[in-house]
């Protein structure tokens, strides 16, 4: 039987620190089925889910703390099976100004909606015309059926009018599609 683990990483950037995780998990007979890693402020970190035989688990979370001789942190959380819900997906994409509590700010207005976010990335750059700070920030949400979209949508819209960021909402297709909702 196999379980999955969920691994979060962080330590100093250098070369190899993939291979050295992926060795690990390896060579105790597990699987690396899904990750994102980064390099962010000079340290790689790092969020995987592998899927191990049960009886190897333990072991393969003891090595893997040994790999902070290394200068590598991974804590290793077992997953439990999901639950359905009666969910769909959108995603949301915001652009604006940068300043501090944009992400506080719209993450209360979905939590208040009870919408999960399943994945998000932000990010923040230049302006070309001013050379200001631009944030953008992108999200999958997974939104209880009993929302409105028309609902999330006017509570979202408002945030970002007292935040002065461009917010959109849309239906989360595959690659090549898209339906405005």
């Amino acid at each position: 039987m196999m379980t999955s683990l969920v691994l979060t990483c962080i330590g100093p950037d250098r070369p190899g620190l993939v291979e050295s995780l992926s060795r690990v998990v390896a060579d105790h007979d597990g699987n690396w089925v899904e990750s994102q890693m980064a390099h962010l402020a000079g340290k790689f970190a790092g969020l995987l889910r592998v899927e191990v035989p049960e009886e190897r688990a333990d072991q393969l979370a003891g090595a893997l703390d040994r790999l902070s001789a290394d200068g590598l942190r991974v804590t290793v959380e077992r997953s439990a099976p999901e639950k359905p819900q009666a969910t769909r997906l959108l995603k949301l994409s915001l652009v604006g100004q940068d300043r501090a509590g944009i992400v506080r700010d719209i993450s209360r207005v979905l939590a208040t909606h009870e919408v999960n976010v399943e994945e998000l990335e932000t990010s923040c750059t230049r302006t070309p015309e001013s050379g200001g700070p631009l944030f953008t920030a992108s999200a999958r949400l997974h939104v209880p059926d009993a929302v409105s979209t028309e609902d999330l949508r006017a509570g979202l819209e408002k945030i970002a009018n007292d935040l002065m960021v461009d917010v959109e909402l849309e239906a989360d297709e595959p690659p090549g599609t898209s339906t405005r909702v």
